[in-house]
């Protein structure tokens, strides 16, 4: 999790599209949304969150294959704190591995 997160930036996250798919409900809390094609928009109290992806080339270490789907949030109308607190919920929701 990070500390700040800007209006707009790019992630690469390890998952096919179905995975993200599947994974994007929860990820949204309480906070209505709409999807569309390789797309979703979030509505964030008084702002909103526009998220695009698409499938890049998988990631190939030795003999395992990693899928990547890269992701591009948009945040308008929010300040610092708000932006915070969806993220924060979102990264922890989105949060996989072991230990």
């Amino acid at each position: 999790m990070q500390a700040f997160y800007p209006e707009c930036f790019d992630r690469e996250m390890g998952c096919t599209g179905a995975d993200w798919l599947s994974w994007l409900p929860g990820a949204m809390g309480d906070c209505p949304w709409t999807l569309q094609a390789q797309s979703a928009d979030v509505y964030l109290g008084g702002g909103s969150l526009r998220l695009t992806w698409q499938a890049a080339p998988a990631r190939v270490i030795g003999l395992i294959n990693i899928p990547v789907l890269k992701v591009s949030f948009r945040f308008a109308g929010l300040d610092d704190a708000p932006r915070h607190a969806f993220m924060k919920r979102f990264d922890l929701y989105m949060q996989r591995g072991g230990g």
